[in-house]
């Protein structure tokens, strides 16, 4: 680990001064960025500790939900109304990591996790782009069953870890951006770029920029909502795939659906022509609901490892739609 120098920052107007500063990094939680320290994935000139700042709100409105960027997991996945309002944002939650890692872990450093691209996060470096800048990327040839069937390019085939992302991109939801002298709000859908040869930022964060808050919209279905997490085993591991299901019935049949999948491409990805054919179907029909969503699948690039994924990403957002839906 190379070395770097330390300071809290004792407001946000001096976190964001830091970070005007080259060189410079936030950390919080830490449960990911100090895998980065160690791997000589981040290789930071200064660290700047944003912990004891207070941006660690959870609160629910007639509006919608407010959540500060350093939030932990754990009590933002336990709140009462989260768990009635949002279920599928507190599913999210208490499935990703372990406890004590929930018990550390901020909402804002969740969301910006790295690919758990067995390459980018070799011992023994490999060729991968977003390691090593023009290097290539190994998973093309190599072992591709952990990788992405959309949205890929020959520079990049890795995917997104985060299970909350799936949660909130399905409920609409929206970043905070602060940096020095501005804010910005950006859909978390649009907050993940496509990583390139270059090596280039894989999130829409400028360097000078901190997520400070997350905010989802109200909405008479989020409480009918649901996250599926399709892993190897049972705890403590990543997504194979994963569903997260919105919807909004009239009677037996959807009059709105919102559909994101995990584990399938660099960031969640929106299943918009799956939520189209949905409305009118019978929630209690999985024909139905199965014929809807592969619409969404005729533009699926499989690997030469990960063909699988086609089906059980499918299977997985059934099962999320019939569990919202009250039927499962």
């Amino acid at each position: 680990m190379r070395s770097f120098a330390y300071a809290a920052a004792p407001d946000l107007d001096a976190a964001l001064g830091a970070l005007r500063q080259p060189g410079t990094q936030v950390i919080a939680g830490g449960t990911e960025l100090v895998n980065w320290l160690k791997e000589g994935i981040a290789t930071p000139d200064r660290l700047v500790d944003i912990a004891g700042l207070p941006l660690n709100t959870i609160e629910v409105t007639d509006d919608g939900l407010r959540l500060g960027a350093l939030a932990r997991m754990s009590d933002v996945g336990a709140h009462p109304r989260v768990s009635a309002d949002y279920p599928v944002l507190a599913e999210s939650l208490l499935l990703a990591a372990s406890a004590q890692l929930r018990n550390m872990a901020t909402i804002g450093g969740n969301l910006l996790q790295r690919t758990r691209c067995p390459y980018f996060r070799a011992e023994t470096l490999l060729p991968c782009n977003q390691r090593a800048p023009g290097s290539g990327c190994a998973a093309l040839e190599g072992d591709s069953r952990s990788h992405a069937l959309f949205g890929w390019t020959p520079e990049c085939v890795a995917t997104h870890p985060s299970d909350l992302a799936v949660a909130l991109t399905a409920l609409d939801a929206d970043v905070v951006l602060r940096r020095s002298g501005g804010t910005r709000t950006l859909p978390v859908r649009e907050l993940y770029r496509q990583p390139d040869a270059h090596g280039s930022r894989p999130t829409a964060v400028d360097p000078d920029e901190l997520i400070t808050e997350i905010q989802v919209p109200a909405s008479p279905r989020a409480n009918r909502s649901h996250y599926l997490k399709v892993r190897e085993r049972t705890s403590y591991e990543f997504a194979v795939v994963s569903a997260a299901a919105v919807v909004e019935l009239d009677g037996p049949r959807i009059t709105t659906a919102r559909l994101a999948v995990g584990g399938v491409a660099h960031r969640p990805w929106r299943l918009a022509e799956a939520e189209d054919a949905l409305v009118g179907a019978p929630i209690s029909d999985p024909r139905s609901l199965r014929e809807a969503v592969a619409r969404s699948f005729t533009a699926a690039r499989p690997l030469a490892g990960n063909g699988y994924k086609v089906e059980l990403a499918q299977r997985a957002a059934v099962r999320a739609l019939l569990t919202a839906g009250g039927v499962a």
